[in-house]
């Protein structure tokens, strides 16, 4: 079943708390299906990471933990008592082990766990993908693809006899197929669960053990028969040739065809996530903490000399430094924000577009735009390349963000829908290869300089794009060519802790301090071998 990238899923959102969407949102997704798959009834964990991949090094300090057990006790990304996890879950009676061997795993972002309760054991493994985006990779030893954008039930059965053509016959399903593993189960996608009468008839069969009942996590569900209007640049031109649309309204035309959705709602589910954004920025520009952090509220110092005409003058482009700023440090306190196109580089766009738009005095609707403008090229990147740093560096977050934010702000200011391509390409060309080397594990430095960096890029290559600059190469090549970049940067650069600024003796005397502090404040009641 062929599935697209949805503005909504994979590229302005999830709506979250926590320093990573790849980390925190994503493993949240997982965590969730894994309580459905045991009836919410989970006694043990049991989770290994590989030590080639991210998570073995990142998984506590980056948040994986956190979404992970959150994911075990229901709860949503954005809920405030995310960070008080290890208690909940100690108060739950759920055990956790983690260990760090190998694994076999092919992706850096691999979670195998092994879950048990006093009536079953079941297994899964599920990977990342980036930006919060998730998909399940096996169940009980049989291989699945579960993105979490279908009601999935899961009919177990000691032989699959007629039972698939059963279940086709009862019911119009997106699809229906027999899994085989340790156990075999017939995995049914669909907008709803199968009815309860359906469920009854099939447990009244001797071939059928039990069934699970697997809820979406994502906000815009699929179909086997999904389609869009567009998946690349080109086609997305070749599509506007008797339209003369705007970006933002093919964006429109393409969400609303890729949801099923009206393009009146298209629209208002932006209006609300901008709403998000403008709130995140206000609650930063108050000044945030959080004691597990490395950088205080550097955007207060910011803003009282930018008002005291201390700083080079600019005051859009001061402007935007300032509002990215207070959203990263909105996201370092677990404040709530929008992963856009992830939390690790969440500051970029919102503080490019809203800080532009509040200079400019632009109305709600015009920032709208904007953001379903760098939506679109946001599902480009999804399709074609990667927003996730473990695989492609920072170069997939920051640049991907200020690729996005370039396009954007050309909408703001008129441009046309070449000029808005021409921006995002040259945005993109800007940042190739850009490696992601977090210090002590935190999403804070240098994510806050690289956010800030991004915006500013982005306004940057929006200013020479509307004044009709050369971006030369095409920007579907330019996104491939970043696909080919990121497969090429080494693991230590990305997303792993291992090398760049990570390495250096500051950082790791930071990650010394940190880890004493956290040492302090609350105890670690599982194992980490």
């Amino acid at each position: 079943m062929k599935t697209y990238p949805s503005i909504f899923n994979d590229v302005i959102g999830p709506v979250m708390r926590g320093p990573s969407s790849s980390h925190c949102a994503a493993s949240l997704r997982i965590g969730r299906i894994c309580r459905d798959l045991l009836d919410a009834e989970i006694k043990d964990v049991y989770i290994e990471f590989d030590p080639n991949g991210s998570l073995a090094t990142t998984h506590k300090g980056q948040g994986s933990d956190m979404g992970l057990f959150g994911g075990f006790l229901g709860w949503e990304a954005y809920e405030e008592r995310l960070p008080e996890y290890l208690q909940a879950i100690e108060e739950a009676g759920i055990n956790i082990k983690i260990d760090i061997h190998p694994i076999g795993a092919t992706h850096p972002n691999t979670y195998k766990l092994t879950l048990t309760n006093t009536k079953e054991v079941r297994e899964l493994t599920a990977i990342s993908t980036g930006g919060g985006m998730i998909e399940v990779i096996e169940i009980d030893g049989a291989k699945v693809s579960m993105a979490g954008d279908f009601y999935q039930t899961l009919v177990y059965v000691r032989t699959p006899g007629n039972i698939v053509q059963f279940i086709e016959n009862s019911m119009s399903c997106d699809e229906v197929a027999l899994r085989e593993g340790k156990s075999k189960f017939i995995e049914v996608k669909a907008n709803k669960f199968l009815p309860d009468e359906l469920c009854q008839e099939l447990l009244s069969m001797d071939e059928v053990l039990f069934i699970k009942k697997i809820n979406p996590v994502l906000p815009v569900m699929s179909r086997k028969d999904l389609s869009v209007p567009f998946i690349t640049c080109d086609e997305m031109l070749e599509y506007n040739k008797d339209k003369n649309h705007a970006l933002w309204e093919l964006a429109v035309d393409y969400e609303s065809m890729r949801g099923n959705i009206s393009r009146e709602e298209v629209f208002e589910k932006m209006r609300a996530i901008v709403q998000i954004m403008h709130n995140s920025i206000e609650l930063g520009l108050k000044g945030t903490k959080y004691a597990d952090r490395i950088l205080g509220p550097q955007s207060i110092g910011f803003q009282q000399q930018m008002n005291g005409k201390k700083l080079v003058e600019g005051d859009v482009l001061n402007q935007v430094i300032l509002y990215t700023s207070a959203m990263m440090e909105v996201k370092s306190s677990m404040g709530v924000v929008v992963a856009a196109p992830t939390a690790g580089s969440c500051g970029a766009l919102p503080g490019a577009v809203i800080g532009i738009s509040t200079s400019l005095s632009l109305s709600q609707d015009e920032m709208v735009k904007a953001m379903l403008a760098a939506g679109i090229i946001g599902v480009f990147i999804a399709a074609h390349a990667t927003f996730a740093a473990e695989v492609g560096g920072c170069m997939a977050e920051c640049g991907s963000g200020s690729g996005m934010a370039a396009a954007a702000i050309v909408g703001l200011k008129k441009g046309t829908l070449n000029q808005s391509l021409a921006a995002a390409s040259m945005a993109l060309q800007s940042s190739l290869g850009m490696i992601c080397d977090m210090i002590a594990d935190r999403v804070e430095a240098p994510c806050l300089n690289r956010n800030v960096m991004a915006a500013t890029n982005a306004i940057s290559c929006a200013n020479m794009a509307l004044s009709d600059y050369n971006h030369l190469i095409p920007l579907d090549e330019v996104i491939e060519t970043m696909k080919k970049v990121g497969d090429a940067i080494p693991n230590t650069l990305r997303c792993t802790g291992l090398g760049g600024l990570a390495i250096t003796k500051t950082a790791k005397n930071i990650e010394a301090m940190l880890a004493k502090g956290e040492e302090e404040r609350s105890k670690t009641f599982f194992k980490v071998c």
